[in-house]
């Protein structure tokens, strides 16, 4: 985004919250992925918890996969992979949820402009 700013002399607003006023389901997840990238885990969850859970879904999942090859057990891979993906469903709605709470009832902008 800085470089679109400095190329640009503008970001690229979320029409979302651009027409609401409120945050997207997805606010926050490219300063996660970032701030991820620089080892600061914390900000990561706080911009969006969705990018840390993906990452220790992804790290699981090679394990119990190479686990399962090695010993030649097959596993129900499938089952666990649909609640996985229904638990990042959660995730989003209640970061979502819980985001434009703090937002609207308490005042509290939980997504600060990268540092």
């Amino acid at each position: 985004m800085n470089r679109l700013k400095k190329v640009f002399g503008f970001g690229l607003p979320c029409m979302f919250q651009s027409l609401t006023g409120l945050y997207c389901p997805g606010c926050g997840g490219t300063r996660a992925v970032r701030s991820l990238l620089r080892g600061d885990l914390r900000m990561s969850f706080q911009y969006h918890p969705l990018v840390l859970y993906t990452v220790f879904v992804f790290l699981l999942e090679m394990i119990l996969r190479t686990v399962s090859r090695r010993w030649k057990r097959p596993m129900d891979h499938e089952k666990r992979v649909r609640i996985l993906i229904l638990t990042g469903a959660a995730i989003v709605v209640a970061n979502w949820i819980f985001k434009n709470y703090m937002l609207v009832v308490k005042g509290v902008d939980l997504l600060p402009p990268m540092r």
